[in-house]
């Protein structure tokens, strides 16, 4: 299966990149399942019923979260009303699944590509983030229930040591764990010894003359006199980072990850 992973979209220029280049990288790579972070697709700060429905219209299978999701209200209602009957498109919007479990929505997904059974989980961290539930234990109790030898862990961390602990954690036992929120891609993309592909931070899909997509001037303002202001996306450099794993539908290990950053 060719797994192909789209970093942090960021605003109307991250949802427009995706939507001109991912016919062509589903093409030349050969995609078999799509799966994209759009936790910050809403002017960079979380993720509406519309907008989700959208990058799903796109043939993205399942879109992954993080900190930002509660950003917007409707969000919350869509959940809800999906979660009646579990199904719909809202059940391939994933929140972190280690936060409360009371909490609206679904940290987990389970499909098939074709007759292929797969599963994404979501994950948040906890070095200088919230203090939700145990990422590493939440990722042990999931996996004891996934009917599925291709897993693929959106972990939504600042820490790179909590990431890439966690990668080592659970090598071996899903096919890739992709790091995502600090909107910096990080060169260290590898499949380790036991078959589990792994990068620190896929990196973002939006503007890159800002501040990890905020206009840099606000940013900078920000630093320089400590004063609050309304953050803005940037326009302007506006790239698509992502990796594509190679992953064996038998085994569930993966045989390569490689880096894009497409403009």
């Amino acid at each position: 299966m060719r797994i192909l992973f789209i970093g942090d979209i960021f605003g109307r220029p991250g949802r427009t990149i995706v939507k001109d280049r991912l016919p062509e990288i589903v093409r030349d790579h050969k995609i078999d399942l799509i799966i994209a972070n759009g936790e910050n697709t809403a002017a960079g700060f979380g993720i509406t019923p519309d907008l989700a429905e959208e990058l799903l219209e796109l043939n993205i299978d399942v879109i992954t979260t993080g900190n930002h999701v509660w950003d917007k209200r409707e969000i919350v209602d869509y959940f809800q009303m999906a979660a009646g009957n579990g199904r719909g498109p809202a059940r391939r919007v994933l929140r972190p699944a280690n936060f409360p479990a009371d909490m609206p929505g679904w940290g987990v997904y389970q499909g098939f590509k074709g007759k292929i059974p797969y599963a994404v989980i979501n994950l948040q961290g906890r070095v200088f983030m919230a203090s939700n539930d145990d990422p590493f234990r939440i990722a042990d109790q999931l996996l004891q229930k996934i009917d599925a030898r291709v897993i693929v862990v959106d972990m939504h961390a600042e820490a790179t040591s909590e990431k890439i602990s966690l990668g080592w954690y659970l090598d071996g036992r899903v096919t890739a764990v992709i790091g995502t929120h600090t909107h910096v891609p990080t060169a260290d993309e590898r499949v380790l010894p036991n078959g589990t592909a792994y990068v620190t931070d896929v990196g973002m899909t939006g503007p890159y003359d800002g501040v990890i997509g905020v206009k840099k001037e606000l940013v900078v303002g920000r630093f320089l006199n400590g004063m609050p202001v309304r953050f803005e996306p940037a326009t302007g450099d506006v790239r698509l980072c992502a990796v594509v794993i190679d992953g064996d539908e038998e085994t569930g290990k993966a045989r390569s990850i490689e880096r894009l950053m497409l403009s």
